[in-house]
């Protein structure tokens, strides 16, 4: 029988961008990029950082059959929209350039499946992280883009 899952990255944009590679056997590599502009840097830095970083990982894991981000609806604030907007472009233009399939996994989705409802708070979540993965010091961000790849590649699995 032919093993049908996917190598998945998972991403949580953000200026503290949370990504995870989660592998056929349901494993993880993770970690979290700082995109927080620099003293002295333009803008639009955080976004020539996170699409190089994003390229080393391409880089690193050639067999990903799939790249899974964050769908939010609703930001604070219109930096914080401009900034998620901003990652979405530059996962989604290098997806496309490498003709890597990519999927938007909404915010209610994987929580529902993380935690049983859709809009558990951030402490539902880091708990049940903590719960997942024991002994290990996850970033909200780094936890976050493990459920997202893991809600997208069940999704894709037919799980």
């Amino acid at each position: 029988m032919t093993d049908t899952r996917l190598t998945v990255l998972g991403i949580d944009p953000g200026t503290t961008t949370g990504w995870a590679v989660r592998q056929p056997d349901g494993t993880f590599i993770s970690g979290s990029w700082d995109l927080k502009p620099r003293r002295q840097e333009g803008g639009g830095m955080r976004f020539v950082r996170a699409r190089s970083l994003l390229w080393q990982l391409l880089a690193a894991y050639p067999t990903l059959g799939v790249v899974a981000y964050e769908e939010v609806r609703y930001h604070r604030g219109v930096d914080a929209a401009h900034v998620y907007g901003g990652l979405v472009a530059v996962i989604t233009s290098v997806c496309e350039e490498q003709n890597l399939a990519y999927q938007s996994v909404s915010v209610g989705i994987w929580k529902k499946r993380t935690c049983g409802k859709g809009n558990a708070k951030k402490a539902e979540v880091a708990a049940v992280a903590a719960e997942r993965w024991p002994g290990e010091t996850l970033g909200q961000d780094e936890a976050e883009a493990r459920f997202i790849a893991e809600a997208a590649a069940l999704d894709l699995e037919g799980a």
